[in-house]
């Protein structure tokens, strides 16, 4: 497994151009290909340009130094003969040295003499520009972080003030009855949804990115744990496994997942949990293809929100076709679903490394053939909140 350093060989070389063609090319068509090596390389270029403006900076200051430390040196001017023989003064005082400086020393000595303060003012403030610079990276990047994708990512943080009024709220309405201790609502959340009736579930790998424990809340607020099995950084995808021995399954998943690919205009629709109750949200297929042409992912022309990434996308038959993953920074209408056929070859895979322990997908679709709203009403016990604890 490769560390940052690297990464950072890798690009010096790249960019010095000592790289060989083939190892060149194949580089770039990474760079095209995986957001994660752009990024580090964005990262690499914003890191060297910062280092290569400091040594510069500190060159300067050198050489400013290196012309103090002449100037002063010129103060012990040689004395004449004649000089060096002048009689002592009369006040009895040893005499003082007649300093001799030439018309371009003493033009250098009023320069310095006079701007000697802001240079040194502007040395100082040089420095601290490259750590704050070097400091606001490290925090960019740690903000940044859960978008690998090069689009706002959708995982919701749970807002502390809204929900400590409530509680309050609720206190004060409960006053005479029986005190119940508060519930952690965690740090991040998004959305998941079943993949198999014994406890497998699909979210978005950016939303629980950095978890330190995760909580499945369905929505009459059962809460199981949950641990990932798998992730694929690449597709935005998560594989979740719920661990209390108080789940007793899901029971029959009312939806099938499509392996193939679904036809440009299609009408699509998603439930998620922007919020605390589960939100419908419909339009249509826009694009085959994701973000910058990316072919594991869909266009699709819904709203959404921080809270809906890792929901279901679904026909109009009730097939699964989809996993919602973010949307557009300056296009609020355009947002991305990573593709179910990538899912399926991920299931396939994890699969067939399970020795025959195949994952039980469903195989019959319940929702073909039925309106929108009951399709709604039987999928909703499916989708769940995700809840991240860091």
């Amino acid at each position: 497994m490769k560390t940052e350093a690297d990464y950072y060989a890798l690009f010096d070389a790249y960019r010095s151009g000592e790289l060989a063609a083939p190892q060149r090319t194949d580089l770039e068509r990474r760079l095209a290909m995986d957001p994660d090596l752009a990024r580090r390389l964005s990262d690499y270029e914003t890191l060297t340009g910062t280092l290569t403006a400091y040594g510069q900076r500190l060159a300067l200051r050198r050489k400013l130094n290196a012309i103090q430390a002449d100037m002063d040196a010129e103060q012990a001017v040689r004395l004449s003969p004649a000089e060096r023989m002048a009689p002592a003064f009369s006040s009895g005082e040893a005499p003082r040295p007649a300093l001799r400086i030439s018309r371009t020393e003493e033009k250098l000595r009023q320069f310095w003499g006079s701007h000697r303060a802001t240079m040194m003012v502007a040395a100082s403030v040089a420095v601290m520009a490259v750590f704050a610079t070097l400091l606001g990276m490290e925090w960019w990047k740690a903000r940044q972080q859960p978008s690998l994708y090069g689009y706002a990512t959708l995982r919701r943080e749970v807002d502390r003030i809204k929900r400590t009024q409530r509680v309050m709220n609720k206190a004060i309405n409960q006053i005479g009855t029986p005190a119940t201790p508060a519930v952690n609502q965690g740090k991040f959340s998004g959305t998941g949804f079943a993949l198999t009736a014994d406890g497998y579930l699909v979210t978005s790998y950016h939303v629980i990115q950095g978890a330190d424990s995760l909580l499945i809340e369905s929505r009459d607020r059962q809460r199981f744990r949950a641990e990932p099995v798998f992730t694929d950084v690449a597709h935005d995808l998560a594989i979740l496994h719920i661990k209390d021995k108080s789940f007793k399954g899901f029971g029959r998943l009312p939806y099938s997942f499509k392996r193939g690919q679904s036809e440009l205009g299609e009408r699509v629709y998603t439930l998620g949990y922007p919020r605390e109750d589960l939100v419908f949200n419909d339009g249509s297929l826009s694009a085959r293809s994701g973000f910058e042409g990316d072919t594991g992912f869909y266009q699709i022309s819904i709203p959404v929100n921080p809270g809906n990434s890792g929901g279901p996308l679904l026909d109009d038959r009730g097939n699964l076709i989809g996993i919602i993953s973010g949307r557009q920074m300056d296009v609020q209408s355009a947002a991305f679903a990573t593709k179910s056929s990538y899912l399926m070859r991920l299931v396939d895979s994890l699969s067939a490394a399970r020795t025959g322990q195949a994952y039980n997908l469903p195989r019959a679709n319940q929702l073909a053939g039925t309106s929108r709203p009951q399709q709604i009403r039987k999928l909703r016990d499916y989708v769940f909140v995700v809840k991240v604890y860091e």
